[in-house]
């Protein structure tokens, strides 16, 4: 049995950073964990770009039963409106960029032509589409998919056992919680990307920041954006072996 393969476990975000594509890129597959519960002021729903005034959120306008006690698969827009605007607002601020008319239909077409409300889907369909554009191939589950039962470590675990996975790269936020015992029990080393080596690029922004949305990216480079991707990728330090 092949155990080779490696496997990147994260929330679907809106419109990511470079990160995300970079964590999509060095794995075999990836698994958007759509059912872990909704938390605000997270990625989930919103992400930043570049004004000539610093920077901006884009924020998606959610549906609300409750205290934000929803699944993220259960998490819906609040209507479409906010499609228009947000388009506005990247098409205002990106417009004089070397590569957005390159992309424009691309984007126009993700915003204006869809009413799409389920959050998770949203999310794909960008993160689907900036794949294309970055070349990323990745094939792309659901960890709804999965009858994961236990704490996040146990449903991470689950996932990369029943893919017959043989390393499950993370990123360093995870180190805090992850149980990394259960997967190296299960012959599945764990990994971790290094966000923190990304070159900077021409950026309308006085002072250059790299966790804004990849469309920054794109529209500013272009065809260079998949060359950007180059996190560094370690094994934990009680391991010999390092992951690349």
């Amino acid at each position: 049995m092949d155990h080779s393969k490696s496997i990147a476990i994260s929330q679907s975000n809106y419109i990511p950073w470079k990160g995300y594509f970079d964590l999509i890129n060095s794995v075999d597959e990836f698994v958007i964990y759509d059912d872990a519960q909704f938390t605000k002021r997270d990625w989930r729903n919103r992400n930043k770009i570049v004004t000539n005034r610093g920077l901006t959120w884009l924020t998606i306008p959610l549906k609300v039963k409750g205290n934000y006690q929803q699944k993220v698969f259960d998490m819906h827009a609040d209507g479409v409106e906010w499609r228009a605007k947000h388009w506005e607002t990247i098409r205002h601020n990106y417009s004089k960029a070397r590569y957005f008319h390159d992309y424009k239909a691309i984007f126009e077409s993700l915003y204006l032509g869809s009413r799409e409300t389920k959050l998770s889907l949203i999310n794909y369909a960008f993160i689907a589409e900036i794949n294309k554009i970055l070349g990323v191939t990745t094939p792309i589950l659901w960890s709804s998919e999965f009858c994961l039962r236990g704490d996040a470590s146990e449903k991470l675990a689950t996932i990369c056992i029943e893919r017959n996975a043989g390393s499950y790269l993370s990123g360093p936020a995870a180190k805090s919680y992850l149980r990394s015992e259960l997967f190296i029990e299960n012959n599945i080393e764990v990994c971790w990307i290094d966000y923190a080596h990304y070159p900077v690029y021409p950026q309308f922004c006085n002072r250059f920041d790299h966790h804004v949305s990849i469309l920054d990216l794109i529209f500013n480079v272009g065809p260079e954006a998949p060359m950007h991707l180059i996190g560094r990728k370690t094994m934990p330090v009680n391991t010999s072996r390092s992951f690349s």
